[in-house]
């Protein structure tokens, strides 16, 4: 079978290392590429993302390394990003309970996703790369939450970094209402690390201020009282692994969490970091 990787970014920008690092470390371990957006325009890295001289005031420091900098920029300059998968023509849209005939739409609407959760099947792992664009297109996308209850439902590794750990909270069966991490040991981005002003995005002149909801406090209430979110606070990096799930809290975890991916996929880990 072969072994393919499917990321899915935001079109409202990617912080650049967040994508590098898992890339770097699947394409390392033979895992090809395949890249998908909401709608089917090309992802492009946030611009602090490749400025080496972007001050993070949270963190109070530069974050952003010049080596890595250029990587981030060769890359999103390169062609590879230039062919995406349009999640839109892909999934199926769930329709509205009001529309006329919704009960031959909404069995349309199954028979549909479970066409597209065979040719999952295809595929070794699935990608959520983070940065502020997935808080507009990505957390609260049917589609996305669906990508990523087919893959859980294949029992296949499903990774989210800072911002892309969001549509985990979210992805639950319309019936049940119930979180796929439910119980599960996760990360994100902790409210130490928030900004209070400053949230933007690509393709947009919005300033959004700080981030629109606290992701901790959304995986912690979504895992519940037999799951647990991890900040680590204080700590360079914070990777958990709660098999099928990988989460990593921010860009300095990119790479860690890449090596642990290529590690559940090819060495069977299912537990790190807690």
């Amino acid at each position: 079978m072969a072994k393919k990787a499917l990321y899915i970014l935001s079109e409202y920008g990617y912080w650049g290392v967040e994508l590098l690092g898992p890339l770097t470390h699947l394409d390392a371990a033979g895992y090809e590429a395949v890249f998908a957006t909401p709608k089917g325009k090309r992802a492009h890295a946030l611009p602090p993302s490749y400025d080496p001289t972007y001050f993070d005031p949270p963190l109070r420091c530069n974050v952003t390394e010049p080596d890595i900098a250029v990587k981030v920029k060769a890359l999103d300059e390169s062609s590879r990003l230039d062919k995406v998968v349009n999640l839109s023509e892909w999934f199926p849209e769930r329709p509205y309970f009001s529309e006329p005939d919704f009960l031959r739409q909404f069995e349309a609407y199954y028979n549909r996703r479970a066409e597209v959760w065979k040719e999952l099947e295809d595929y070794s792992c699935l990608v959520l790369v983070g940065g502020s664009g997935p808080l507009i297109d990505m957390a609260n996308n049917q589609r996305v939450h669906d990508a990523i209850l087919g893959f859980h439902k294949l029992d296949k590794p499903v990774a989210g970094i800072c911002y892309g750990v969001t549509p985990l909270a979210f992805a639950r069966e319309i019936d049940t209402r119930k979180s796929l991490i439910r119980g599960k040991h996760v990360t994100g981005h902790c409210i130490e690390y928030d900004y209070k002003d400053g949230t933007g995005f690509l393709n947009t002149d919005l300033n959004m201020g700080p981030p629109p909801y606290p992701l901790e406090y959304l995986l912690s209430d979504a895992v519940g009282p037999d799951g647990q979110y991890h900040g680590n606070f204080g700590r360079r990096t914070s990777v958990i692994v709660d098999w099928p799930f990988i989460t990593a809290r921010s860009l300095q975890c990119s790479f860690e969490f890449g090596e642990q991916l290529v590690n559940m996929l090819d060495k069977g880990l299912r537990r790190y970091g807690w």
